[in-house]
């Protein structure tokens, strides 16, 4: 598939119209999301009446899988017709504050309207809930808590959750990834108690980022490092980057994504569904 073609069906996706309503400032969001959830709910059964798709998606998770700052979008652009993706992923959002925000209530209604045969939701938290926020952050017996909540509700409306480890990020010590979040991902792994699917994206991106090295790592980002930090990954050690000034777009870090970044990621979790669900990866269309 080409990018012209990706790019068309990520703006299909209805990944492009969560942005307007979903990044502003936390208490303004939070007073809104309702409206918003709920427009953006209508928009997409209107843009697709009439259609009849065997299968629907939902991302669920934080700013690795949201649009304009994760591979959600480039993910819900390889589903064929047949599969109706639809990126609901916010950024700074935890396993906690997505549910206490609205947003988990607005996908299990939207896993439940018809015309579609199956709903999968795909869950993929870790960032949000590791960072320490006040309010916001959780405790790695409260992520796995918080994770067999969402399968359980997700079951009871008739969807299949899949659960997603999170996302490495891309930081290095001595030619390694530092594996910052590999707790989180071994707390992801109630998916097997709940005997539900789990894609281990947090092994397959360590990986293949680490296979790449940290300068060629350094090209996933939204925006290009800075000469020092540039220099650094030459020595395989990576050094912290610079705090984002301006549009978070136009930052350099080592955990969110720009385009090639987003496509390369969305790759390794379509071939995950693939191997994982079957079903489900009868729907992603031939590289």
């Amino acid at each position: 598939m080409t990018a012209g073609t990706r790019a068309a069906l990520a703006k299909r996706s209805g990944g492009e119209s969560n942005p307007g309503c979903f990044l502003r400032g936390r208490k303004m969001r939070t007073t809104i999301t309702g409206v918003c959830l709920y427009l953006a709910i209508v928009a997409a059964g209107i843009a697709h009446a009439g259609e009849v798709s065997k299968a629907r998606v939902v991302l669920v998770g934080d700013s690795t899988l949201a649009p304009n700052s994760g591979y959600g979008n480039a993910l819900c652009a390889r589903f064929a017709p047949s599969a109706r993706c639809l990126n609901m992923a916010r950024s700074g959002d935890s396993s906690m504050s997505y549910r206490e925000e609205g947003l988990w209530k607005a996908v299990l209604v939207l896993a439940t309207k018809p015309p579609y045969t199956r709903s999968y939701v795909l869950i993929q938290f870790g960032h949000t809930d590791q960072r320490g926020k006040p309010g916001i952050s959780t405790t790695l017996e409260q992520f796995s808590a918080n994770l067999t909540r969402y399968v359980q509700e997700a079951r009871e409306v008739g969807a299949q959750p899949v659960l997603v480890t999170p996302l490495t990020r891309r930081k290095f010590e001595n030619g390694k990834v530092a594996r910052s979040l590999e707790q989180w991902a071994e707390a992801t792994q109630v998916a097997e108690q709940m005997q539900v699917p789990l894609l281990d994206l947090n092994r397959d991106s360590v990986n293949a980022v680490e296979g790449m090295g940290s300068t060629a790592a350094n090209t996933l980002a939204r925006g290009a490092p800075p000469p020092d930090v540039a220099a650094a990954a030459l020595t395989g050690t990576t050094i912290a980057a610079p705090a984002p000034v301006g549009p978070l777009r136009d930052a350099f870090d080592y955990t969110h994504l720009g385009p090639k970044g987003a496509e390369f990621f969305a790759a390794l979790v379509a071939q995950e569904i693939r191997g994982a669900i079957p079903a489900l990866g009868r729907h992603i269309e031939p590289e």
